[in-house]
């Protein structure tokens, strides 16, 4: 008898020791699933060029810029000239003297170094994180209004959508790759529509077998801003609608 007691305790002892570590790896893959992938890198010293009336001038310097190697991006200031930042420095230094070699070869005139605490991102742990995302919607609107064009800048001027969710991102310090499906990579998912936040960015697919085919920014009550066609402004458009309800594939957060 005091032989089969022992036998059972033994197997009830193994089968607690099986379940200790199953919960265990449970739990860690349970933590794994929900934890935020890397956060995006910070910019750090950036130049900042030009104040262009026309959106023309500041894509045709931008594509100059790209030629000298410098990945490059024109947005729309405070006094709605349009302005160019290139580069991602370690130092202000190195930034400077980047600068000034363009300046003296007559690729831009003046400049100005933008440091990593000109951003909104370092305002973050002083304002909050809702602080970064009307930060972020604020810079959205701001291109409303400005054309689309697939590829990026050209002479017949504007956007495409992700170049637009690129610059946003990188004018308040978050470097956000520059093509949508890498932006879809580095996100991390929101479960459902009702969960997005100002900020977020919101993703389509044309057809589900190519993937990520759009991106645009969300603003919050069920809309979002994106540069949605050639030919067409950056405008706001609904989630609701059946074009986008149909194509809608997730949304990603980064904050």
């Amino acid at each position: 008898m005091r032989y089969f007691q022992s036998k059972i305790f033994i197997i009830f002892f193994i089968l607690l020791l099986i379940l200790a570590c199953s919960h265990r790896t449970s739990r860690s893959a349970s933590v794994s699933r929900v934890q935020h992938k890397p956060a995006l890198e910070l910019m750090k010293y950036t130049i900042q060029a030009g104040a262009f009336k026309k959106v023309e001038n500041a894509a045709r310097l931008t594509e100059t810029l790209k030629d000298h190697g410098l990945e490059a991006t024109y947005f729309v200031a405070p006094d709605k000239l349009f302005k160019i930042r290139f580069g991602n420095f370690p130092t202000k230094e190195k930034a400077r003297q980047r600068a000034q070699s363009l300046k003296e070869a007559g690729v831009i005139e003046e400049f100005y170094i933008v440091q990593p605490e000109d951003y909104s991102v370092a305002r973050r742990k002083q304002y909050g994180t809702n602080y970064l995302r009307e930060a972020l919607v604020k810079s959205t609107q701001d291109f409303i209004g400005v054309p689309y064009l697939w590829g990026g800048a050209s002479s017949d001027n504007g956007f495409d959508c992700s170049g637009l969710t690129m610059t946003v991102y990188q004018l308040n310090g978050l470097n956000l790759p520059r093509n949508s499906k890498r932006q879809f990579d580095v996100g991390t998912p929101v479960d459902s529509i009702s969960d997005l936040q100002r900020g977020d960015l919101v993703f389509f697919s044309a057809r589900w077998k190519y993937g990520v085919s759009h991106v645009g920014i969300y603003i919050g009550s069920g809309q979002f801003i994106h540069a949605s066609s050639r030919g067409k402004k950056i405008r706001i458009d609904s989630l609701s609608t059946a074009y986008f309800t149909k194509h809608y594939i997730g949304g990603k957060t980064y904050l």
